[in-house]
């Protein structure tokens, strides 16, 4: 790596009565850096998704075209979380991540802001594409750093702390809209629509994005060798089963990484093809939920902008539960307790799936009434935030499994390599064909390829878990334990 993406150097080991303050202090210094500089990703990851009704509204683009341009994140993502995460490997986590953050808000910025840059659905399918591109940048560092700064018995919490900051981040895009939507009424003295605001959704989140970058690079830092600290495993005595300090420590070459860490760990393969199903879930209801929310459910842009936040926010509690049932009563089975919750997910997108609307002899009945007041929509509100709370667990439990079947210096690929089937597979799933299936088979089609999704995501991660002994017990073998 050259310039400024360059990994700091290792320097001289500090006294060793420094040793513990310091690394306490730069630890939450850092997990300060890669929680709010993934959450900031986050206000500009799927911000899109909340302008695609008023697109639809204005006359501009219809689901199945909206779908098709929506394919552009799923495939720049996939492809460069796993290039950038072979890169970020390789990088410097301190400047690789802001950077990408300032560029994904450049994007979503000049969306907002310049009309040329939605003025067709090429020129609009390259702008998400350069800003799924940029958010590829955002996944690895953080993974690279969380590998360095904690040890294996305490990764599982502290990751699923981190992966909070997907839904801290994701919320804000829905909070922003309806600030908007304030905005909107104060001037004109009319409810907003969608129509309305399609553009603040876009533009206000990605100006938030570039500001964030500021503070992220500010507090980051690289491994902890590059502050004077010893190995994280030497620090806190706590080595894995698979540990061997000259991979665990020492720069891999791109051959070692690539074919003997990821393309010949079959157990990675098996998460990476369930991971395209997870997301299908995952971004089959954040995607479109705003869009069949207001068509299907008679949702207003308000009911939407709610319903899309309390999705991201129940995720935090069930992300932090998964997390702490995966290291404390599964004892680190991650594929175990993906398993349970991915059943527990699928059953719930049936329940909003077959929840009644509001029937149309009722509609002036609820006219002009907030959402926990029609019985109906607080049922898909509560429907929308169980699946919100169990499906980030099974999306964390991936990129944290991943991270575990390699040495330190691979992690970052090998989480690529899982999100590369997630977001080449699931994303690009959930935008065009979940989009496809609803715009020419009703929404019905569109919940048929979630839910089968659903299924398929539990039989693999049923083979995970019967796999999941037999690979730690190959480990051991292989380095004589």
């Amino acid at each position: 790596m050259f310039g400024p993406f360059k990994p700091a150097p290792h320097i001289a080991e500090l006294p060793k009565e420094k040793i513990d303050s310091t690394y306490k202090r730069l630890r939450w210094q850092v997990f300060a850096g890669i929680f709010f500089g993934y959450a900031a990703y986050y206000f500009v990851r799927a911000n899109f998704d909340l302008a695609q009704k008023g697109l639809i509204e204005a006359g501009l683009y219809n689901k199945a075209e909206l779908g098709i341009i929506g394919t552009g994140a799923g495939l720049a993502y996939g492809l460069s979380k796993f290039i950038m995460a072979s890169i970020s490997d390789r990088s410097n986590p301190k400047v690789f991540l802001p950077c990408g953050l300032l560029l994904s808000g450049l994007c979503m910025t000049l969306m907002g802001l310049m009309p040329w840059a939605t003025s067709g659905i090429l020129v609009m399918f390259v702008m998400i594409f350069l800003n799924g591109w940029f958010q590829g940048m955002g996944w690895p560092p953080c993974g690279r750093t969380m590998v360095h700064w904690w040890s294996k018995s305490e990764r599982g919490t502290i990751v699923s702390i981190w992966n909070c900051a997907h839904n801290v981040g994701g919320m804000v895009p829905g909070a922003m809209v309806l600030l908007a939507s304030a905005i909107y009424f104060s001037e004109h003295g009319v409810q907003a629509t969608a129509k309305d605001v399609w553009q603040q959704a876009l533009y206000y989140p990605g100006i938030a994005a570039m500001l964030a970058a500021i503070p992220v690079f500010f507090v980051m830092k690289d491994t902890p060798q590059s502050c004077g600290l010893p190995a994280i495993e030497k620090w806190r005595n706590d080595y894995p089963d698979d540990y061997n300090e000259k991979t665990y420590e020492n720069d891999l070459t791109a051959k070692e990484i690539f074919v003997t860490y990821v393309l010949k760990n079959k157990l990675l393969w098996y998460i990476a093809i369930a991971n395209v199903f997870v997301y299908l879930i995952r971004y089959g209801v954040l995607k479109w939920s705003p869009v069949y929310l207001g068509e299907v459910k008679h949702f207003n842009i308000k009911g939407t902008a709610w319903a899309y936040t309390i999705y991201e926010l129940a995720a935090i509690p069930g992300t932090l539960i998964c997390g702490w049932v995966s290291d404390h009563l599964f004892k680190g089975k991650r594929g175990l307790t993906g398993f349970i919750f991915m059943i527990l997910t699928t059953v719930a997108v049936v329940a909003l799936w077959l929840n009644p609307a509001t029937p149309e002899s009722e509609l002036a009945q609820y006219a002009g009434k907030a959402w926990y007041e029609n019985p109906y929509q607080l049922t898909d509100f509560i429907l929308m935030t169980t699946i919100g709370f169990l499906i980030y667990g099974p999306v964390m439990l991936i990129g944290l499994h991943a991270l575990e079947l390699a040495p330190k210096k691979a992690a970052g690929t090998a989480a690529g390599f899982t999100g590369l089937f997630g977001y080449l597979g699931g994303t690009v799933s959930a935008s065009a064909v979940v989009g496809w299936a609803a715009e020419y088979y009703g929404w019905d089609g569109g919940f048929y390829v979630m839910i089968a999704g659903g299924i398929l995501a539990v039989l693999l991660l049923l083979i995970v878990t019967i796999q999941e002994a037999k690979h730690k017990a190959a480990l051991g073998d292989h380095y004589g334990k």
